[in-house]
């Protein structure tokens, strides 16, 4: 008779957000049939002697890992941070290249980009490496990608810039993919999604102290004109381009170092094993199971329905973070300064950060649906509102709309896995593919403020909110159980 079999896991190349409700009811189902097991052997104890087992997965859940959890926190903080910084470098690449505004936003196509064409590749290498050891690569390139902002500011090169961006996307990818399953294990199973829940809520405060970090850092320094640059001496320009290059080089720099540091000290934990294997993905508990209905997960209209959805929110969340400096430098807004501007920048993020909190109390008394609806409803009202405004209401209608972003993600990606049984796994490789939007949405948006200005390029992501406004009260419902009710 064998002891104590440690269970296998197992993420789906793109859905490491449903491994863990995968974990959650394969470990019960662990535990139950551990309890089975020792009820049985206690009826045997009497005609044998007793036996020492070896550390199993519930035992282990019983051990100290706060600090390694301080550790994965860390990866959550750090990738937020940096994602959201880009905000205040488009403002400041714009300046200093003399971009308009479909130019600036080819920054977020790269970086976003790179979650559609690294999410497979990544997924490959995580299965193959382990997840501890995917980690720790996906922040060594995270680094180098913050080392090549170095030479792209010495040489004054856009495209090597946009490189950069990219390498350092990749390498956050990585993480997105191989840091979810490792929150989970860290722990009994039952408080998984606690435990997930706490590090997402300090990817959200990384988010929010990014753009006042980055105001200080980077935006702080005076962009010249091109005619300004024209009137310096040789002496001066040089001053001046050492200056503007260390504005970026000095914080990057330090990003780097950190992210290498972070590597360093998580290849010292000894964390479980996590070997690849087979695992069915489930539904969410209680809910039907509609998986024998079709035999791909693009059959599924609420899904694809889902998927546009999870496109057009990080397409508008991401549209709006991008132009706020820009925006609220506008003499018709707020007339501010970029190093001041950036800093407001921090209430659209810590918006959502506060909002994930609510959303999450809110969400056990009212219907997720119904709450997707409610947010994305008022999300448009204040967009509209800061397109039909000026001045501090408009500055003010724009800053709160982070506070309705912010359970809209989480809320589109069950409604659209629910029942879906033996496809989930399929259909959350689709999910996160959506991510792309914030590639795409940006660059439309900067198309459309180029030629119809910045204040009327909003437009855009009243039309994303509508959508998800509409999936969160009718296109969230899977088809067969809407044609019944007809």
């Amino acid at each position: 008779m064998s002891y104590g079999k440690v269970y296998p896991y197992k993420i789906d190349s793109f859905g490491h957000k449903l491994f863990i409700e995968g974990v959650i009811q394969k470990a019960k189902r662990h535990k139950k049939k551990q309890k089975k097991h020792t009820k049985q052997e206690n009826t045997m104890a009497v005609s044998r002697p007793t036996v020492n087992r070896p550390t199993t997965v519930a035992t282990q859940s019983d051990q100290n890992y706060t600090p390694a959890l301080v550790v994965l926190t860390s990866l959550f903080f750090m990738w937020g941070f940096l994602t959201c910084l880009n905000d205040i470098i488009i403002p400041h690449l714009k300046a200093v290249f003399s971009l308009n505004y479909t130019e600036s936003m080819l920054i977020q196509f790269c970086f976003f980009g790179a979650y559609f064409i690294i999410s497979m590749p990544s997924g490959i290498l995580v299965e193959k490496t382990g997840y501890k050891k995917g980690i720790i690569i996906g922040l060594s390139t995270a680094a180098i990608g913050c080392l090549l902002f170095y030479p792209a500011a010495a040489l004054r090169s856009y495209p090597m810039f946009l490189l950069a961006l990219f390498v350092l996307a990749s390498g956050i990818t990585i993480l997105q993919v191989a840091a979810n399953p490792y929150v989970a294990i860290l722990g009994r199973p039952e408080t998984a999604s606690s435990r997930l829940n706490l590090t997402q809520a300090f990817n959200s405060l990384g988010t929010t102290i990014a753009p006042y970090f980055g105001s200080l850092l980077i935006l702080s320094v005076a962009v010249k004109s091109a005619e300004e640059i024209a009137r310096l001496t040789p002496a001066d320009l040089a001053a001046y381009q050492a200056t503007e290059a260390a504005a970026v080089q000095v914080p990057y720099l330090g990003l780097a170092a950190a992210l290498f540091l972070i590597a360093v000290v998580f290849a010292m934990f000894k964390l479980p094993e996590v070997e690849a294997s087979s695992i069915a993905s489930q539904g969410k508990e209680g809910s039907g199971n509609y998986e024998h209905m079709h035999e791909s997960a693009w059959n599924y209209k609420h899904l694809v329905l889902g998927a546009i959805g999870i496109f057009v929110y990080v397409g508008a969340e991401v549209s709006i973070g991008s132009f706020l400096v820009n925006y609220l430098g506008q003499p018709f807004i707020a007339g501010l300064p970029e190093s001041q501007a950036g800093r407001f920048v921090s209430f659209y993020w810590g918006g959502a950060m506060v909002g994930r909190f609510i959303g999450s109390a809110a969400q056990r008394k009212i219907k997720p649906s119904r709450a997707l609806t409610f947010n994305a409803f008022v999300a448009a009202a204040l967009v509209v509102t800061t397109m039909l405004t000026e001045g501090r209401v408009a500055m003010w209608a724009i800053l709160a709309v982070g506070l309705f972003n912010s359970i809209m993600f989480p809320t589109i990606f069950t409604l659209a896995i629910e029942g879906l049984g033996k496809h989930t796994g399929q259909a959350s490789g689709i999910l996160c593919m959506a991510i792309v939007g914030g590639a795409l949405i940006p660059l439309l948006q900067g198309f459309f403020a180029d030629n119809i200005g910045i204040h009327h390029a909003f437009i855009l992501p009243v039309l994303c909110y509508l959508f998800i406004a509409y999936y969160g009260f009718k296109g969230h419902v899977p088809a067969h159980l809407r044609a019944s009710k007809a």
